[in-house]
């Protein structure tokens, strides 16, 4: 008799399979990895040293070369202060050490070890300062059909410690549901501005990190120390307490193959809206193909879907009799808020009904 195990959850990935015991037992799996599986299973995220002997001399020539590209003088007076961060993407397709970071063979087969599919590199961005982001999840932005077959590597190119942005990250988080635009109530589809809703989101998972009684880790890396995340892990970037000092990093973002891959805050499905990512293998150079169940989605299904959500919209016109101070009056908490009674009506108070005499 054949007891092999035979994976009935295929498009599961592997570290969140209800079946991870059989399949990592099948696999015959290293201590060192399964402890690293079981880490990105427990707590949504693992740390480990970054597998590369000529790490700290990459990490020193992208600092030299980048470094001239930012202008430090303008972060620090107008950006630092609102939150804002600096940053290059994509720079794998023309410095051969971030390509070489984000398509470290070690890192592509650990990686391809835990999700049971291959890894693909897809996006880098390199960051000279901290990144200050908001609480969010990756899922959002980066999501795929199977869900869930993507994930982070954030590695510091210098030690980080509390007063240079170290990143925030909320263990366990990642086994939220992955909710998207139809847990939310909204259909960016109808709306002039696709992403206005995301302060929507970034209140959600505020409001489900203090449901669940979830404290934040804060991660005072070493240079060389790489973390991996789960997609769906809340994570962000504190607050960069001492704007005159540096603090270099670099994220990849890895897609699996033989998925579909989309971004669902701007993507509607039921109304017939997918916004299809056509992602470049940073290890290939080549185009990914989008595929579901082992069938490449077609191109004209993908172009007759695509939303035109980052393309210029026209802005709707309020009712003619709309009254920005009745609007206003009737609507104390947008008063309040200082915000303009016309954008707000545009942009919310549209959907919800509001009233302005």
């Amino acid at each position: 008799m054949n007891n092999r195990f035979v994976n009935p959850l295929p498009g599961v990935p592997d570290v969140e399979s209800p079946f991870f015991d059989q399949l990592f037992a099948a696999k015959e799996t290293s201590a060192e990895v399964l402890s690293i599986a079981s880490q990105l299973r427990e707590k949504g995220y693992a740390i480990i040293d970054f597998p590369d002997a000529e790490f700290n001399a990459r990490a020193e020539r992208i600092k030299t070369k980048f470094s001239t590209t930012f202008d430090f003088d303008h972060w620090r007076e107008e950006l630092w202060h609102k939150n804002d961060s600096l940053r290059v993407q994509d720079a794998w397709e023309s410095d051969a050490d971030v390509r070489a970071i984000a398509t470290n063979p070690a890192v592509l087969k650990l990686l391809g070890d835990i999700y049971g599919r291959r890894a693909i590199p897809f996006q880098t961005l390199n960051f000279p300062v901290g990144t200050q982001q908001p609480i969010h999840n990756d899922s959002i932005h980066f999501s795929s059909v199977p869900e869930r077959f993507m994930c982070g590597v954030w590695v510091a190119l210098e030690d980080v410690d509390g007063s240079n942005g170290a990143l925030e990250y909320y263990p366990g988080s990642h086994k939220f549901p992955t909710y998207a635009n139809e847990h939310m109530g909204v259909c960016s589809a109808t709306q002039y501005k696709p992403t206005g809703h995301y302060p929507q989101y970034l209140d959600l998972w505020r409001q489900l990190i203090a449901a669940a009684g979830i404290d934040a880790k804060t991660f005072h890396a070493k240079k060389g120390q790489a973390l991996i995340w789960a997609a769906n892990l809340l994570h962000g970037g504190s607050k960069q307490t001492d704007p005159a000092r540096t603090r270099w990093s670099q994220v990849t973002h890895y897609y699996f193959e033989n998925c579909v891959y989309y971004t669902p805050v701007v993507s509607d499905p039921a109304f017939g809206r997918t916004y299809y990512r056509q992602i470049k293998d940073a290890s290939t150079g080549f185009i990914q193909p989008n595929v579901y169940s082992g069938v490449e989605v077609d191109h004209e299904v993908i172009e007759r879907s695509m939303p035109n959500a980052f393309e210029r919209y026209v802005k709707p016109a309020p009712p003619s009799d709309f009254d920005p101070a009745g609007y206003l009056r009737l609507n104390p908490d947008v008063a309040n808020a200082g915000a303009d009674a016309t954008e707000h009506y545009l942009e919310h108070g549209r959907r919800e009904g509001r009233r302005w005499s």
